[in-house]
């Protein structure tokens, strides 16, 4: 893919972008280790819940594993130079904690700080803004076999490895986001059981949900006392809920859903509190004597920015006289207290995760961070969508997936105009990985990979967002 031309200066936008974006609007794209670094036992690297999960018999499809994946780990050189030929301005990548601090104590390996170190330098030179993440869901097995997150020493040994690679790389990274997804690491991987670790206590799950965002403070803190001018934040998966009828029991539901979906993170984390609501609602599964004195205040330490990655909406409604639990569940991801929720599906076009598309739900979700929690600067630290690709004549034309990410800009822009402070968007994903459970049966990358030969393919929504990038804007529909 050749360059594209040279980015206007800040400010000076094309005439053919009337969506102009402010300037200096932070274009970005995102990956997470596990899913694309592969080489899972070299450098120094010990097993995270996801090797041991991926490695247990039933666990994902086809017994797919991260051991492979995109082999970033060995190709990173030619992966930044095609984020580079794309015009990215930004690269949100995660670290593994088990590559840079194996089995999550103890010193730092530097074999694996070099690889972050080479990684970062390459971005720079490349004039690309480097975009930390500190957690993305790769926990060192043996904190898990110390009783992962539901333990509370996890978060302190969260904050030490957070001050380690503060030590490594704060000199040169100047965004730092502590977890991506808190509510997928507890409630999928302790709650339903989908994700790693694979466990299924609901109990657990809430203690789990906890102990991440008590992780998170302690770990801004630590940050902040090494990087006290860095941008710290949080990256939160938020959804609208909407009830399916305006009976009250429907919206009853949608007020479940939302305190465990949405309020859950958001209340403690710019609140300093639980809803009480929530709380009430848990009271069956938990009665938060986990809580202790002082965790609310070191959680809602402040931080700079707040991330939001969006994919979907959900439409809930409350049980039918007769009907079980089970049936309500389009998969199997339910969570500790919405177990008697119907989700509901309109009949709208979904992606290949069965996610229905609804670009507008983002401005919702922008708008309801901004005008209910907070002023800080908000940043779509990921959306995008899994469609089914295939290489014609050495091309990939993903039509259905430019689509959707011209709407869901389109949606950012408006969050824009009615006075959100967004100042970035990062797209999901770079390329083609390892989609955790899914194994690498569902695309979410611009770039295509083919995971026999390595080889990698700029899509044509890779294409387009280059030029998006050069405009910083959207051309007229």
């Amino acid at each position: 893919m050749s360059n594209p031309a040279t980015p206007p200066a800040v400010g000076v936008l094309d005439e053919r972008a009337p969506l102009a974006f402010p300037p200096g609007f932070l274009w970005g794209a995102a990956t997470a280790a596990y899913q694309i670094e592969g080489a899972a036992a070299e450098g120094g690297r010990t097993p995270s819940i996801w090797d041991t999960f991926s490695h247990t018999e039933g666990r994902t499809v086809a017994g797919h594993t991260g051991d492979v994946a995109c082999d970033h780990y060995h190709r990173l050189g030619d992966d930044v130079r095609l984020m580079a030929e794309l015009g990215l301005k930004s690269y949100r990548f995660s670290v593994s904690w088990p590559r840079v601090q194996p089995g999550g104590s103890g010193p730092a390996n530097a074999e694996g700080l070099d690889f972050y170190r080479r990684l970062v330098d390459e971005l720079l030179a490349n004039g690309i803004e480097p975009w930390l993440t500190l957690y993305h869901w790769d926990l060192p097995q043996e904190l898990e076999d110390a009783g992962g997150w539901p333990a509370r020493d996890t978060a302190a040994r969260f904050a030490d490895y957070a001050q380690l690679m503060a030590d490594a790389l704060g000199d040169r990274v100047k965004y730092w986001t502590t977890l991506n997804e808190p509510w997928c690491s507890a409630f999928l991987g302790y709650g339903s059981g989908v994700h790693a670790p694979g466990r299924s206590d609901g109990a657990d799950a809430v203690r789990a949900g906890h102990h991440l965002m008590l992780g998170h403070g302690l770990a801004v803190q630590a940050l902040r006392t090494v990087m006290p001018t860095a941008q710290l934040g949080v990256t939160v998966n938020l959804y609208p809920v909407t009830p399916a009828t305006d009976s009250p029991g429907d919206a009853d539901a949608a007020r479940r859903i939302d305190g465990l979906a949405n309020r859950f993170f958001l209340d403690p984390l710019l609140r300093g509190s639980y809803p009480a609501d929530l709380v009430a609602d848990l009271a069956k599964v938990t009665d938060f004597g986990h809580v202790r004195d002082g965790d609310l205040a070191t959680i809602a330490t402040p931080m700079d920015v707040v991330g939001v990655n969006y994919y979907s909406r959900h439409v809930v409604a409350a049980p039918i006289p007769g009907e079980t639990p089970e049936s309500y569940w389009r998969d199997p991801s339910n969570w500790p207290g919405s177990e008697d929720v119907r989700f509901v599906t309109r009949g709208v076009p979904v992606t290949d995760m069965d996610w229905e598309i609804d670009a507008p739900g983002l401005v919702e979700t922008l708008r309801r961070v901004h005008e209910e929690y907070t002023d800080l600067p908000l940043y779509v630290t990921e959306n995008g969508s899994a469609f089914v690709d295939a290489v014609v004549d050495g091309r990939v034309d993903d039509a259905d997936r430019l689509a959707y990410f011209d709407a869901h800009l389109r949606a950012c822009h408006e969050a824009i105009s009615a006075g959100v402070p967004l100042r970035g968007y990062f797209a999901w994903s770079l390329m083609d990985n390892f989609e955790w459970a899914w194994g690498y049966t569902k695309r979410f990358g611009m770039i295509y990979i083919d995971y026999d030969s390595q080889t990698r393919i700029p899509k044509s929504s890779a294409r387009w967002y280059a030029e998006v990038i050069r405009r910083n804007g959207l051309a007229a529909q």
